[in-house]
């Protein structure tokens, strides 16, 4: 009897499984493996509100095969080693994975490849299984990538997105693959009390739910910071539990501006995918250097601090950094003027705020945090690298009546719209209770920024 090994990494789904799909066509039986890897903890990327999204998400995966008769085989150790005494264990002599582009998912290739046939046993990795496009199968002339976004989004939409695979209807597992327990969430510390469930259940109803309540409307609605229309799906293409191919084309079934809005979004995902396969390095690397000599954590360490935790005196700066710890999760416009604040108007590394993302985003990695980051910081790909987001400007135009504001800072639940975004400019009598006065001028910040930049 024929065994094959899944490795699942980041792709905790059933629906639309490459892998998955093609060994159960070629082995009677599988083996689904989630390998809990120590190199993950020692990089620091197990910040808690990841683990706890990833402890729903193997809950439900486990769930949804042993609905089909199987079940989900988890293991902690070196993903070769761990890899290995699974296959050897069942007598399997494949093993399937979704292909990656981080570093730290190649080397993971290389190591597991390697292992793997010094015992005989072939491994086959997939890909296009993370993105909607395989990053590298479109490019232009002479180079191995875009670096630019618009002729990409071209070409990518004339790119046929592969045709979807549906989740097996049987599963089944040899009784000599042996696991340990799941994780849980409750066991996971200093979660966002705001994280949503993981998992594809949850995502799958969440993406339906938005469909039918939002979508029609994401490209007038995208950006409105306090009406919240974001389909809020970014976590579970992080985890894999949904399928970024199966939401174009389901976005696309439902046609309208909205729909091509919304997957323009996921073509971005895709980009960045592209880019960091081809430029590995810009991951902590400028992808286009500016000579930037940012101020030093040392130097901005009460900046840095009051923007952590959402005390810079900007109305809509704090509020976004108070979703993103009460959340876990941030909208992507407040996303963008957060990261221009720190960066542009504070001057401080672009490498700082990522990391502190990191830190808190469920949807955090490095393939889109570092990179949106850089197309902020102007050190990416922006075609216009010294733009600078004013966050009063932002505030009156994204959130003019500041319900988002009010939402997130209580002490200006009481000031009047035409001054939310302003409360310097109350009087003493109006003056918010316990709010900061502004960390900096925006006038002295922006000098700052075109100073360092050389165009002053």
């Amino acid at each position: 009897m024929t065994v094959a090994v899944v490795l699942f990494t980041s792709d905790l789904r059933l629906h639309d499984h490459p892998p998955l799909h093609t060994a159960l066509a070629s082995a009677r039986e599988i083996v689904p493996l989630f390998v809990r890897d120590p190199a993950v903890a020692a990089a620091g990327f197990d910040a808690p509100n990841r683990l706890a999204f990833l402890a729903d998400c193997l809950h439900d995966l486990d769930a949804s095969l042993r609905e089909r008769g199987g079940r989900l085989v988890v293991r902690s150790g070196p993903v070769p080693r761990e890899v290995g005494a699974v296959a050897e264990a069942c007598g399997a002599t494949q093993v399937h994975v979704a292909k990656g582009v981080t570093a730290y998912a190649r080397q993971r290739e290389k190591r597991l490849r390697t292992y793997l046939a010094g015992r005989g046993i072939e491994l086959y990795a997939h890909d296009g299984v993370i993105t909607a496009v395989a990053p590298g199968a479109v490019t232009p002339a002479g180079s191995d990538h875009y670096a630019v976004f618009t002729p990409y989004f071209r070409r990518w939409s004339q790119e046929l997105t592969r045709v979807t695979v549906p989740a097996p209807r049987t599963v089944r597992v040899p009784a000599a693959a042996r696991g340990e327990e799941l994780p849980s969430r409750d066991g996971t510390p200093e979660v966002s009390p705001g994280l949503p469930d993981g998992g594809e259940t949850a995502g799958r109803e969440q993406f339906s739910r938005w469909v039918r309540r939002d979508l029609s409307d994401y490209e007038d609605l995208h950006d409105d910071l306090a009406g919240d229309a974001t389909s809020r799906l970014s976590p579970y293409l992080h985890f894999g539990a949904l399928s970024a191919a199966e939401l174009v084309h389901g976005a696309r079934a439902h046609g309208g501006a909205g729909a091509e809005a919304f997957v323009r979004q996921l073509c971005w995902r895709d980009f960045h995918h592209q880019v960091l396969a081809a430029r590995p390095g810009v991951s902590t690397e400028d992808y286009r250097t500016r000579n930037d000599r940012w101020r030093t954590e040392d130097e901005a360490a009460k900046d840095i601090e009051a923007w952590r935790e959402g005390r810079t005196g900007y109305p809509l700066v704090d509020a976004a950094m108070r979703q993103l710890r009460h959340e876990g999760w941030m909208h992507n416009r407040a996303r963008l003027l957060t990261a221009s604040f720190l960066t542009k108007t504070l001057y401080v590394d672009w490498r700082v705020g990522a990391r502190h993302f990191l830190d808190l985003l469920v949807d955090g990695d490095v393939v889109n945090n570092q990179l949106n980051w850089q197309w902020v910081a102007g050190t990416g790909t922006d075609t216009r690298p010294h733009r600078v987001l004013n966050p009063v400007v932002q505030g009156k135009r994204f959130d003019p009546r500041g319900a988002y504001v009010r939402r997130w800072l209580p002490e200006l639940r009481g000031v009047k719209d035409a001054l939310v975004h302003e409360p310097w400019r109350l009087s003493g009598d109006e003056r918010a209770t316990g709010y900061p006065a502004p960390v900096v001028d925006l006038g002295e910040g922006l000098a700052r920024f075109k100073r360092a930049r050389g165009r002053d």
